[in-house]
């Protein structure tokens, strides 16, 4: 069975053709990256135009590189929920009128539900049952995957994301946008035990997690040097934060993880590129034992594969949608249509 996905939640316009939701056929990404950075993070109005002036010819390229047609294709599968609303809308959209007008089914995919689904396309034999860390730019949370259908949030955050906790730093520190994947690099040369910040608590929740405090503690480091005239080391900075940042998410991941006692576990979303965070994981399968799945590299940031996967499962339990499908910028990833 071909699934053709499309996904426009964010600033990337992405389209792929995924066989039986592991085999890749074909993965076709148009980034904006360039454009955005001229203002230091992602322009809603403009990602949204962008999207418009390129998804018919990213569709194409990824039916042509699969070396299909539409008349190939089982369904269509569709990032609804959650982004930016206009990006989303230009998807939804486009999809909507390709599957009317081709006769083909219209899947609705959660955007976090296909970033967890990257893993089926990097470890083909991985099935649920497993608990997974999605981290990204918009969203940290801690997700019981029962079924390809049937996810359970433990705990996410309450404020800032991962992502976004990275790029605002890395930001403030002068490194360009997106700065996550740059701070990363960076830190990969500094000291993680130069500069001292918090390791956030939440009241209330033993697995939800706070960014904001330790976004603002980076900040207060770097105001507080320009003050008094201190030059500051941007690749320790970096490194310390980076250590912060990941041990945070490990403490709660792996809290969950002994007390749940996770046999199989995965990390999903563009943080899960980290290097330290993928380190820290294998560490984390090390001690207890439980099996662990990392997406590829390329399958971690927004692309289109991941929805074609999760469009094929979502597919096979009937979960399928009319031309009234919306798109909506909030969505539980546990809530259906």
């Amino acid at each position: 069975m071909l699934i053709l996905g499309i996904e426009t939640s964010c600033d990337e316009t992405a389209a792929a053709v995924v066989e039986d939701g592991r085999r890749v056929l074909s993965s076709v990404v148009a980034s904006q990256i360039e454009e955005h950075r001229i203002y230091g993070g992602v322009v809603p109005e403009i990602a949204s135009r962008r999207h418009s002036e390129a998804i018919t010819a990213v569709v194409n390229g990824a039916l042509s590189k699969a070396e299909v047609t539409l008349a190939d294709i089982s369904a269509i599968a569709v990032t609804y929920a959650p982004g930016l609303i206009g990006a989303l809308l230009v998807g939804v959209n486009f999809a909507k009128g390709l599957a009317l007008s081709a006769g083909l089914p219209l899947v609705p995919v959660h955007h976090l539900r296909g970033h967890i689904a990257s893993n089926y396309l990097s470890h083909p034999k991985l099935q649920p049952a497993f608990l997974c860390l999605v981290v990204s730019g918009g969203h940290s949370h801690i997700v019981d995957v029962q079924d390809y259908d049937t996810l359970n949030v433990v705990g996410r955050t309450r404020d800032d994301a991962a992502g976004e906790a990275f790029d605002k730093a890395a930001r403030a520190m002068g490194i360009p946008y997106p700065g996550g994947v740059e701070l990363d690099r960076i830190a990969e040369g500094g000291d993680p035990g130069r500069y001292s910040l918090p390791r956030p608590r939440v009241d209330g929740s033993r697995y939800d997690f706070s960014f904001s405090g330790l976004k603002t503690a980076a900040l207060n480091i770097l105001h507080n040097a320009r003050q008094r005239g201190e030059e500051i080391s941007v690749p320790d900075l970096c490194a310390s934060y980076r250590r912060a940042v990941v041990d945070y998410l490990l403490d709660h991941f792996s809290l969950a993880v002994r007390e749940r006692g996770a046999r199989h576990i995965a990390a999903a979303g563009g943080v899960s590129a980290n290097r330290l965070l993928r380190r820290e994981l294998e560490n984390l399968s090390r001690e207890t034992g439980a099996a662990l799945y990392l997406p590829e590299l390329k399958y971690c940031g927004d692309n289109a594969a991941m929805i074609a996967s999760q469009g094929y499962y979502e597919f096979l339990k009937g979960h399928t949608a009319g031309m009234s499908l919306n798109a909506f910028p909030q969505r539980d990833i546990s809530a259906g249509l």
